[in-house]
Parts: structure tokens; C-alpha cells; sequence
């Protein structure tokens, strides 16, 4: 076990994790909602530091991450739990295990990931699949190690984190996509049991500190497809993050608890698409096929091309031919 580093002693053997937004009060014995962190004899520790669930490499696009080092290889990784309770959640076997499965790699520790990331010949560490958040301590000493190797890392997050934690994790930090999964109170708390102003808040922090960032919103038939919520959300980001912020629109899949819908119609996402594109330059659909090329927004040349074959870029010094400088982390 690894004591947490983000929590406060209370009285009767209590602790409150400042970690994520819950602020969990957690007595002896017992776990925060994440179910990972666990409260032994008034100190909390995460017990799934060191103990990754899962180890993949993949293409940076399918984080997805569109702007940052196209066609590279990345080397990723994630451990048990999450703190949201997203109803369509696609990898609730691991964000919501069975009690008592932890770590079915065993031990990895900090400098062994780093040795295998560089072993697959990967130039990239993500932090993917579940929640980051929840194996901050894990992160956080990954990522540093990582720093001093050349190795740059991303995280991809719901952005469910305070802003301590997040501040202190920034300067390790090189890439991030966050789920901005719609844009009303009330339907965050009813599908994901959060809140919304947390992770508007973290996606303002990464923008201001240079942190590269993409984000996406899945659209899911009745809940966050509507027009008026649609302008609402990008107009949010367009006015709080820039006009040449990078989004990814995705279609929904039945999934976990959510099985009585259909997917996405492909008219609802190219709907979106163009309200999406009436706030911001850079907008791409995501679990739909064909619809990956970067093109500049002032002459229309397609810049990055995205194939099974391959990526192919043609800009110079992130520029394209037109003269147009293209947001991105592209060497």
C-alpha cells in the first residue's frame, strides 16, 4: 500500500479525501467511493498504487488525441476504479470491478513502466481507460520519471479532480483529453452521480497552464442531444477556452447499465457536428469511421491525413502551406 497523499485527519479515526470533488468522509476500514482508497487505522492509502489492470499500446489517435504527435505510439496504462458512475460506461469491468480484484499484473512499479514503455518503443505514457485520478499517487511518480526520460505523458480523465491535486500533476503533464459529458447540472448528477463545475474547472486549468487539450462529448440519444444544449456546451467552450480549442463528437454504444438505446443515428452526429463547428475550428467525430482528417480551417488543404495505413502530415513547423498555424504539439 502507498499512503495517499491528498487527505485530511478528522476526529473518531475518520479521514475526508481531498483528492476528487466527493470529498469522501471515510471511517476506519472503509473505502472512498472510488473503491480504492482505503482508510487503515486513521491514514488513507490507495491500494492500487503499483498494481496496474492494464497495459496496451496504441495509435495517440485513439485516445483520441488528434493534434498531439500524430502517429505515435503510445504505451498505456490504468489500474482499477473510477469515481463517476457513468450509466454507459464501456470499460465498467474494470471501473467497477468484483470486490478483492485488484491487480491482475501484480507489482509495476513507477520505473518499470517507464523501461517497458521505452522496451515497446513507445515515446508516450497515457494514463487511460479508467479514471487517472483515482491512481493519482501512481501518475504522478510515473509521470515524473517519465519526464526525466524524454518520455511525454497524457492523461485521459473526466476531469473529476480538485484543483490542488491537478496543479501539482500539471508540470508533469504534456497531453490531456477530458470528457465534458454534457453541459446541465442536474442530468451530470443523474448519469454520472457528479457535478458539472469541477470539470469545467479543470478543463480551464489545463488550458491555461499549456497543457495540449482535446476534449470529447459522447452523445447519447435523449440525454445530451438536444440543440439547445449542444450550442450551449460549445458556446462554453468556444468563449472560456478558445475558438481553436480541439473536440471530439462521439457516438454512443449500448453499454453497462444503459442497453435500451440505439447508437447514435448518424444524423444526430453530423448535427452536432455543425453546431460544434459554428463555435470552434477543429472538430471530429469519434467511434465513426472515414471522418479523420485534420484540415486547415483558413484554405481548406487537408493537413493531416489519418489512414489504416498510416498518418501522414504535411505541415512545417506546424504551419500549413497557406501560411495558417495549426494548434497542436506536432513534433
Amino acid at each position: 500500500m502507498h499512503e495517499a497523499s491528498f487527505y485530511e485527519e478528522l476526529e473518531a479515526g475518520k479521514v475526508r479525501c481531498l483528492l476528487c470533488p466527493r470529498r469522501c468522509v471515510i471511517a476506519p476500514g472503509k473505502k472512498g467511493v472510488c473503491g480504492v482508497r482505503e482508510n487503515r487505522d486513521g491514514k488513507l492509502y490507495s491500494l492500487v498504487y503499483g498494481r496496474p489492470c492494464s497495459f496496451a499500446v496504441d495509435p495517440v489517435e485513439k485516445k483520441p488525441l488528434y493534434h498531439f504527435l500524430p502517429g505515435q505510439k503510445v504505451f498505456s496504462l490504468a489500474t482499477v476504479g473510477c469515481n463517476l458512475f457513468c450509466r454507459w460506461c464501456q470499460n465498467w469491468e474494470i471501473s467497477h470491478p468484483e470486490p478483492g480484484i485488484i491487480a491482475p499484473y501484480g507489482d509495476v512499479s513507477p520505473a518499470e513502466v517507464v523501461r517497458q514503455c521505452e522496451e515497446q518503443g513507445c515515446s508516450i505514457i497515457a494514463f487511460t481507460y479508467t479514471e487517472p485520478t483515482i491512481f493519482y499517487e501512481y501518475m504522478v511518480d510515473v509521470a515524473k520519471l517519465a519526464r526525466e526520460a524524454g518520455v511525454r505523458t497524457v492523461m485521459v480523465s473526466n476531469g473529476y479532480i480538485e484543483e490542488k491535486p491537478l496543479r501539482e500533476l500539471i508540470p508533469y503533464l504534456d497531453a490531456a483529453n477530458i470528457d465534458l459529458k454534457m453541459f446541465s447540472d442536474e442530468k451530470y448528477l443523474r448519469w454520472t452521480s457528479a457535478e458539472l463545475e469541477p470539470v469545467l474547472r479543470t478543463l480551464r486549468l489545463l488550458r491555461e497552464k499549456d497543457v495540449h487539450l482535446e476534449m470529447t462529448t459522447l452523445v447519447v440519444p435523449g440525454v445530451n442531444d438536444s440543440d439547445e444544449e449542444l450550442e450551449e456546451l460549445y458556446a462554453w467552450v468556444a468563449k472560456e477556452l478558445g475558438e481553436d480549442q480541439v473536440v471530439h463528437v462521439s457516438r454512443f454504444f449500448p453499454a453497462y447499465k444503459v442497453v435500451d438505446k440505439e447508437p447514435t443515428p448518424m444524423r444526430t452526429l453530423e448535427r452536432a457536428v455543425d453546431i460544434a463547428k459554428k463555435h470552434v475550428r477543429y472538430v471530429y467525430l469519434g467511434n465513426v469511421a472515414g471522418k479523420e482528417e485534420t484540415v486547415c480551417p483558413k484554405c481548406g488543404k487537408v493537413v493531416v491525413r489519418r489512414a489504416a495505413s498510416g498518418v501522414d502530415v504535411s505541415l512545417r513547423q506546424g504551419k500549413c502551406s497557406c501560411g495558417e498555424r495549426i494548434i497542436g504539439v506536432w513534433e
